[in-house]
C-alpha cells in the first residue's frame, strides 16, 4: 500500500519535474536553433595545451576554403581563445527575435564566449548552475544559418562544461587531440570513455605537437588501444609562429596534413550515417 506524500516531499516532486520540463525545453530550443546545420562535431582533449583550438581553427578554415558553410563556435568557458586566434575585430549583431548573427572571418562564421570579455585576460570564475546556464544561452542565441559543418572547441576535460555541452548537443562525432606525451595519452583516454558513456561517435585521434621533442606515435597508439580511427599527425613546426592568420592559409605542407585529417573525419562521418540508417 503505497503513502501519500507529505508537504515536504510534494514540493521535492514538483521541483524535480520543473527541472526536467526546463531541461526539455532548453534541449528542444537548442535543436531548433541548430536545425539548419547539417554536421556538428567537436574538438576535444583530455587536457588543455594540447593544441585543441589551433585543431579546431585549422580544421574549420580548411573546411572553408574546400567551399563548405562552415561555422566554429568556441565554447571553452575558461579559455576562450579562438578570438584571439583569428584576430577578430568584429563582435555579433543583433539579428531577428534578438538573436545573435556571428561575425565572418575567413569564410567561417565565428562565435565564442571571448566576445563577452571586456578583458581578454580576465578570469571567469563561474560554478557549475552558471556555466551551466551560459551554455544553454549561448547554443540557443546564436543564429547560425544553413552550415554544412558546426567546429566546436570544447573545453578539456572530464568536467561540469563539457559534459553540459555533450549533453545539450546532439553531435555528429568528436575529434580528440592529443600529443605524444604519456600524460596527455592518459588523459586522451579518459576523455574518450567519457563520450563513449555518453554514447556519442568518436571520429578518431589526432596527435599535435609531433616531431624530436615530444616524439611521435601516441595518436596511433590511442588509436590502436582503444579500437579507432587514426586521423593523422601534426608536425611541430616553426610555420605555427606567424599568428596573422590560420597556419593552413600560410603552409601547404600543414594543409596538406589538415586535408588528411579532414578525409578521415568525413570518412567517419559517412560511416555513422551509413550505420543510423
Amino acid at each position: 500500500m503505497t503513502q501519500q506524500m507529505n508537504p515536504q516531499q510534494q514540493a521535492q516532486a514538483r521541483a524535480r519535474i520543473e527541472g526536467m520540463k526546463r531541461q526539455f525545453d532548453q534541449k528542444r530550443a537548442i535543436a531548433t536553433a541548430l536545425s539548419q546545420i547539417k554536421q556538428k562535431v567537436g574538438v576535444y582533449s583530455g587536457k588543455g595545451g594540447v593544441g585543441k583550438t589551433t585543431v579546431a581553427v585549422n580544421l574549420a578554415v580548411t573546411l572553408a576554403a574546400e567551399g563548405a558553410k562552415v561555422g566554429l563556435l568556441d565554447v571553452d568557458i575558461d579559455c576562450p581563445n579562438v578570438v584571439r586566434a583569428l584576430n577578430i575585430s568584429e563582435l555579433p549583431l543583433a539579428g531577428e527575435d534578438s538573436r545573435l548573427v556571428p561575425p565572418e572571418r575567413f569564410d567561417v562564421k565565428v562565435m565564442s564566449m571571448g566576445f563577452f570579455q571586456e578583458n581578454e585576460e580576465e578570469a571567469i570564475i563561474w560554478r557549475g548552475p552558471m556555466v551551466h546556464n551560459a551554455i544553454n544561452q549561448f547554443l540557443q542565441s546564436t543564429d547560425w544559418g544553413e552550415l554544412d559543418y558546426l567546429i566546436i572547441d570544447l573545453p578539456p576535460g572530464t568536467s561540469d562544461a563539457p559534459l553540459t555541452i555533450m549533453q545539450a548537443l546532439d553531435l555528429d562525432g568528436f575529434v580528440v587531440v592529443t600529443t605524444p606525451q604519456q600524460l596527455a595519452m592518459i588523459d586522451a583516454k579518459r576523455s574518450i570513455n567519457m563520450i563513449r558513456k555518453l554514447h556519442v561517435n568518436v571520429l578518431g585521434v589526432v596527435e599535435n605537437f609531433a616531431g624530436e621533442i615530444f616524439g611521435s606515435g601516441g595518436g596511433e597508439q590511442i588509436a590502436e588501444d582503444m579500437d579507432l580511427n587514426f586521423l593523422g599527425r601534426l608536425q611541430m613546426r616553426s610555420d605555427y609562429l606567424d599568428t596573422s592568420k590560420p597556419t593552413v592559409l600560410n603552409s601547404n605542407i600543414v594543409l596538406n596534413e589538415f586535408q588528411t585529417i579532414i578525409d578521415g573525419m568525413k570518412a567517419g562521418l559517412e560511416a555513422a550515417e551509413a550505420e543510423a540508417d
